[in-house]
């Protein structure tokens, strides 16, 4: 039964708040951090990727997607706030009346905003880097993001939905696991569905796009672009976290959770 992992859901919600409480600026800087801990993830995600996707090889997704789980282990373990695990975490807490919703609102407001500024500061440390400054790295991350820049809205919105229900599994099933070695086996194998099925994270998209605007790039990449993917699938993604994942752990589970109900 999840009802232990629900409520370590609860304690990690009201931690984060007293947090956010305690000072804001700090709060943000968490978000930004998990942004730049997502960026680590991309970067190698990508540059391995690159490697096969010149060759044209077919395992140039599924090594992509391998690498790009050291994102899910930096944010577990270093004590990154994500936007997108947020929306289920305070959605839960807000659901046992632990939260108010105006306190949810701001509490997401403010790690998107850190999570932005954190996507932003590590594209420009990877430009200063020169690593990508080679066209034929470029190529799979350019292309990767064309694709996302112009995909039909409705479908951006409902990979979103899927993406962020399975991210959030990521992180609410290795809660219920003992030992280091199965919950890290079980995050990694989670980001590794959620990248090879080719489903849209917010947060991880805005960490790509930012560092595909600092390199040299098509015209058919473009700030309207991040717009135009970003709004459909952070909506997706809140959709994911609170319908998919608070809502129902809540409703199916509100039997067994009455019983800890303070």
């Amino acid at each position: 039964m999840e009802v232990q992992s629900l409520l370590q859901v609860e304690q990690l919600a009201l931690k984060k708040m007293k947090i956010f409480k305690q000072s804001r600026l700090r709060y943000l800087a968490r978000s930004a951090l998990a942004s730049m801990f997502i960026g680590f993830g991309v970067i190698v995600a990508f540059k391995t990727g690159s490697f096969f996707y010149n060759d044209h090889s077919p395992m140039t997704y599924p090594m992509a997607a391998l690498t790009f789980g050291a994102a899910i282990i930096l944010i577990s373990y270093g004590g990154g706030d994500l936007f997108t695990g947020n929306t289920f975490y305070y959605s839960y807490a807000a659901l046992r009346k632990k939260l108010k919703w105006l306190q949810v609102l701001k509490l997401w407001g403010t790690s998107y905003i850190g999570n932005i500024i954190g996507a932003a500061a590590f594209a420009l440390l990877i430009y200063l880097t020169g690593l990508f400054a080679d066209p034929s790295i470029n190529e799979f991350l350019l292309g990767v993001v064309e694709k996302k820049m112009n995909a039909p809205v409705t479908e951006l919105f409902f990979r979103a939905i899927l993406c962020n229900w399975l991210v959030c599994l990521a992180f609410f099933i290795p809660m219920g696991l003992k030992g280091d070695g199965a919950k890290l086996f079980a995050m990694m194998l989670f980001v590794f569905c959620f990248f090879i099925s080719g489903y849209e994270h917010s947060i991880a998209n805005m960490c790509t796009f930012a560092i595909a605007l600092v390199v040299e790039h098509p015209d058919t990449i473009s700030m309207s672009g991040v717009w135009y993917n970003l709004v459909p699938v952070t909506i997706g993604n809140m959709i994911g976290g609170c319908v998919f994942m608070a809502f129902m752990y809540h409703y199916v589970n509100k039997p067994f959770m009455d019983e800890y109900q303070e």
